[in-house]
């Protein structure tokens, strides 16, 4: 097996939470010393004892690193790939959450698992991201986002219904009332999208797919549109507070009459997979998917 080039260079991102963090994070740095690669933390993870004198990981950095490596579960590893997709820095999740869907490696992995990454004994798995508009009424930009998983446009303050008018390359798709929309990646067909009615979509189908949260009728259903085209949601409701929230991360509030307005964006997150691990023995594995006959065995 090889092992990684003096000359590596490595961003960590880390959940700053968990109780194996700080044991994890002495681990990394053993490595480092071990292998000869050149390890940078974010700010968040600094003041752990195991980083004392570590190197910081900065925004500038990003274009230069052969790896980023997540320690924490799924909202970890969509933070730090939304850091570093425009870069197309390979993104290797090590789960130290519950269910893990996006990562590929335990904890006990961390080392093995960067020992192939850095020598090249990897897959690695592009997935498409979205591009997030919000628009006031007269087109002013009010915000834009980058998104793995979902973009959600829902209510804040009272549950109430909101009423919506989505549009698909300008053509009026209908509208409807329901508490929010989801505009998801095939990515995120597992996430939010999945508990709101929404279909499972290989990731290998570029495409956004539309799922209403809680419609008022049962006629709306999930869509599932082409990648290429933009998809408009405009706000019709005269008042109430709104939200747009990215990957269940970042949020910006809008405002009666605003749209939403989301593409395909140019940069995908290259994630590492490891030979033998695949989209459907992952859906197998960790979401129980298939009967209960084959999940016993």
């Amino acid at each position: 097996m090889g092992v990684a080039a003096p000359a590596a260079r490595v961003g960590v991102v880390g959940h700053a939470r968990y109780e194996q963090l700080e044991a994890t994070l002495g681990r990394v740095r053993d490595y480092a010393a071990r292998r000869g690669v050149a390890f940078f933390f974010e700010k968040e993870l600094l003041g752990s004892a195991p980083l004392e004198g570590a190197e910081p990981l900065l925004p500038e950095m990003y274009g230069d690193l052969d790896l980023l490596l997540t320690l924490g579960g799924d909202g970890t590893l969509l933070r730090g790939a939304r850091q570093v997709a425009r870069h197309g820095t390979p993104v290797l999740g090590v789960n130290f959450g519950h269910v893990g869907f996006l990562t590929s490696a335990a904890p006990e992995e961390m080392e093995s698992s960067l020992d192939r990454a850095l020598s090249g004994d990897i897959v690695l798995d592009e997935r498409m991201t979205l591009l997030v508009r919000a628009e006031s009424p007269d087109g002013t930009l009010r915000g834009e986002f980058l998104a793995l998983n979902d973009a959600v446009l829902h209510k804040g303050g009272v549950a109430r219904m909101i009423r919506l008018a989505v549009r698909a390359d300008g053509e009026e798709v209908g509208s409807y009332s329901a508490d929010g929309i989801i505009l998801a990646t095939p990515t995120g067909s597992t996430a939010y999208s999945l508990s709101a009615g929404g279909p499972i979509v290989s990731p290998s189908v570029n495409c956004i797919i539309a799922t209403p949260i809680s419609p008022h009728t049962l006629a709306v259903r999930p869509l599932v549109l082409p990648a290429e085209e933009t998809v408009t949601v405009e706000v019709l409701s005269p008042s109430g507070e709104l939200i747009l929230t990215l990957d269940g991360q970042e949020d910006a509030e809008l405002a009666p009459g605003d749209r939403v307005v989301v593409r395909r964006a140019p940069w995908p997150v290259r994630l590492v997979r490891f030979p033998g691990q695949t989209f459907f023995s992952t859906l197998r594995r960790k979401l129980g998917w298939g009967d209960l006959v084959e999940r016993a065995g």
